[in-house]
């Protein structure tokens, strides 16, 4: 069993935000396979999902951000799953708008919602693909970059990234993370 787990906020107020390109990922990979059965539970919002003879789930954390591992660790729990088997989708302020990253593993660096994930679970070895949502400009905090809405020039950058990155998760379903980063960890 592999999750697909989309960082964001819930909430009407987030959704276009930079800090929802998680969910909004997780979202569009449900569109892809035509799933729509949505259940709460696990602190999530979990959607079983099958794509060409697999089946996995998508989930969202209802936790908020800062605190998404608290839902990571429900979820590896009651699926018992290894780290391998989840991926997580955020954003990155450190890579530029629309520039897509997957790695086996890493450090948090500046993502909260990350270091929560490595708190919880006691590790960093899932694997993770990254949406570049570009840096703050210099007279703004962070937390009002990652909360602001996109303009209307960059969404479709961003929108781009985030089919992108679906297709990423669903590489990662299909085989596994190596494969998606040799595909889509390039400099298109």
């Amino acid at each position: 069993m592999k999750v697909i787990i989309g960082l964001g906020n819930p909430g009407i107020n987030y959704t276009y935000t930079r800090h929802n390109v998680g969910f909004r990922t997780v979202d569009r990979i449900a569109e892809k396979c035509g799933s729509k059965r949505e259940r709460n539970t696990l602190s999530s919002i979990l959607i079983d999902t099958e794509y060409k003879g697999e089946t996995f789930i998508l989930a969202k954390p209802q936790t908020y951000m800062n605190v998404s591992g608290r839902a990571v660790r429900e979820i590896m729990h009651w699926y018992k799953l290894e780290p391998q088997d989840i991926l997580i989708i955020s954003d990155d302020i450190d890579l530029p708008l629309g520039k897509i990253r997957l790695r086996p593993h890493g450090g948090a660096g500046t993502h909260n919602g990350l270091r929560s994930i490595i708190a919880e679970t006691y590790t960093d070895k899932f694997p993770r693909i990254r949406i570049g949502i570009g840096s703050p400009p210099e007279n703004m905090e962070l937390a009002s970059f990652v909360l602001s809405k996109f303009t209307d020039e960059d969404m479709d950058i961003i929108n781009s990234a985030i089919d992108r990155a679906a297709n990423a998760a669903l590489e990662f379903i299909l085989y596994d993370i190596e494969r998606a980063m040799n595909i889509y960890n390039t400099n298109k």
